[in-house]
């Protein structure tokens, strides 16, 4: 029987009732699985908010890395693990993806989790080498239609966020470009920055540093709207209409059947953790757009992301193995 399930009967034998276990947990160490490495967007989101977390509730809540797979690894390990709130996952969009790319999965992405919170939303920039000669996106898609086929784009690999997102771009803007996947973001924007590729959707952290030196060109931020970090940065969706790609990151989930108490009160914790100005800092620091969802609220979008990607990744055509 596990700490839990011990706890809960305890209650009922003492005649209190069963919810007030969620003002109990957590007793002990809570581990947070990441299924990439240290250093990347969803792992830096968690150790931000997990860090405040450990201080609100009086426990400590430890990373632990387990990359694998798209995440897959660290997703598996813990959807077979117990659902007392004491293993976590903290994964980004990815995990939709991975549900539509892979053949098989060792899990049921739609039903063995339950969603808790969602951390921040992650936007991607459009940019190019600064010795493309196009200064926006306008002027990117009319070269691009001028030498159908013959521009690049990089990404972290097939299947990828940035490979996604720049399907759809080509895909609504009309145009053919091809693609040149690499293994990572900081490869992929290398390779724009030394005009490898000619064009890629990066992270705005992993590419500043190229910005800042004059070797990488921002044209547009993948959205619909203008963001308030970026506010002199064109929405692509300003010369693409209808076009919006940004995907949550550091999305916290337990297994199935974790108790709805427990679920709740680290709903409550977090969505606190990110309305903190400092933590909130940190994360725009990022490039994260801090996110306040109910449980409710991030199953449903949890369900639509399932949905929009799945439609995107059938019309592209990828799988693998």
């Amino acid at each position: 029987m596990n700490h839990c399930h011990r706890a809960a009967l305890l209650l009922a034998v003492l005649g209190l009732p069963v919810a007030s276990f969620a003002q109990v947990y957590p007793t002990k160490v809570v581990r947070v699985l990441v299924g990439f490495p240290a250093g990347g967007a969803n792992d830096v989101a968690a150790r931000i908010v997990m860090q405040k977390t450990s201080e609100m509730l009086g426990q400590q809540f430890i990373i632990e890395n387990r990359a694998g797979a798209s995440g897959t690894a660290a997703a598996d390990f813990v959807a077979k693990s117990a659902p007392d709130g004491y293993t976590i996952l903290a994964h980004s969009v990815t995990l939709l993806i991975s549900a539509h790319l892979y053949k098989k999965l060792p899990y049921d992405t739609l039903n063995d989790f339950a969603g808790i919170a969602a951390i921040a939303n992650q936007v991607f920039v459009l940019d190019v080498p600064a010795s493309l000669p196009v200064k926006s996106v306008k002027e990117f898609i009319a070269l691009a239609k001028k030498r159908p086929g013959e521009l690049t784009y990089a990404t972290a690999g097939d299947g990828s966020g940035g490979h996604l997102q720049m399907e759809l771009f080509s895909r609504m803007a009309g145009i053919k470009l091809t693609h040149v996947p690499y293994k990572g973001g900081a490869l992929q924007a290398l390779s724009v920055a030394t005009g490898e590729t000619q064009a890629a959707f990066n992270v705005i952290t992993d590419i500043l540093p190229y910005v800042k030196t004059n070797r990488v060109r921002l044209l547009g931020v993948g959205t619909g709207k203008r963001q308030k970090d970026f506010p002199d940065l064109p929405a692509i969706g300003e010369s693409v209409p209808g076009f919006d790609y940004s995907g949550w990151t550091g999305g916290v989930f337990a297994p199935a059947g974790t108790p709805k108490s427990i679920i709740d009160k680290l709903n409550v914790t977090i969505n606190k953790v990110v309305e903190d100005p400092v933590v909130s800092a940190r994360l725009a620091a990022q490039a994260l757009s801090p996110l306040n969802l109910t449980p409710d609220e991030f199953a449903q979008r949890f369900k639509s992301d399932y949905a929009k990607l799945g439609k995107l990744i059938r019309e592209i055509g990828i799988t693998l193995d």
